[in-house]
């Protein structure tokens, strides 16, 4: 991993991050932004089925929790202020969860094969 003094990433490469637990494919680099909040932001997960939103009310608060669906590790929030250009959604994930792979994502076929 890529660390700043602060001890967030900062890394920059293409490729895919993982679920730190299972090592589930869950944002490619190609949708990570600068959000400037200091924790790493993705515009979309990396497949439809790679994560779980759950309604999240802690702390005096509405956020929509964002978790691993292999595992259901806690992977942070998904709100709505990321880039309109990008689709308007702000994944915020905190680092300690995700693992880097500098190899592309599996690309998995959205079409069903017929019987």
């Amino acid at each position: 991993m890529w660390y700043n003094e602060e001890g967030f990433v900062i890394n920059k490469e293409k490729g895919v991050y993982k679920c730190k637990a299972c090592e589930n494919e869950l944002f490619d680099s190609n949708t990570k932004f600068d959000s400037g909040t200091g924790w790493p932001s993705f515009a979309d997960v990396a497949k439809s089925k790679s994560v779980k939103l759950n309604n999240d009310f802690s702390h005096g608060m509405h956020r929509v929790e964002v978790t691993c669906a292999k595992c259901g590790s806690h992977l942070g929030h998904v709100f709505d202020d990321g880039p309109q250009e990008m689709g308007g959604k702000r994944y915020c994930i905190n680092f300690s969860c995700l693992l880097f792979d500098n190899k592309p994502l599996e690309k998995v076929s959205k079409t069903k094969k017929a019987k």
